[in-house]
């Protein structure tokens, strides 16, 4: 028998991959090899948030280094929109040439950091 709080953690879980099934980014649209899968609450857990959404790594170091915590929480809160926000798009433009498994540090934005 479950507890009420192990089952709730059970519920929020991201679903087991099928090994045959192929995990694409929603950002970048690219295939995600298991080395660069990270999983991205589209609302920040530190604002409420419980679904997660499993992106490319760059894709979602590139998110955080962009926006703050409640600008995700209150208007970026969607992988289209996201897509849609200008800074976003030069990004994926860029990233799209790039193979699936590539991976660079990215740094915050001045915006950001101030």
């Amino acid at each position: 028998m479950l507890g009420k709080v192990r089952k709730k953690l059970i519920s929020l879980e991201p679903r087991p991959i099928n090994k045959a099934e192929r995990l694409v980014c929603p950002i970048c649209e690219r295939s995600i090899p298991e080395s660069q899968k990270d999983a991205h609450h589209l609302v920040p857990k530190s604002k409420g948030g419980k679904t997660t959404e499993y992106l490319h790594r760059i894709c979602h170091k590139q998110i955080h280094a962009l926006f703050t915590e409640s600008e995700l929480a209150q208007q970026l809160n969607t992988a289209e929109i996201l897509k849609s926000h200008p800074e976003m798009n030069k990004f994926i433009t860029w990233v799209k040439s790039k193979p699936d498994n590539f991976y660079e540090r990215t740094r915050k934005s001045a915006r950001i950091k101030n």
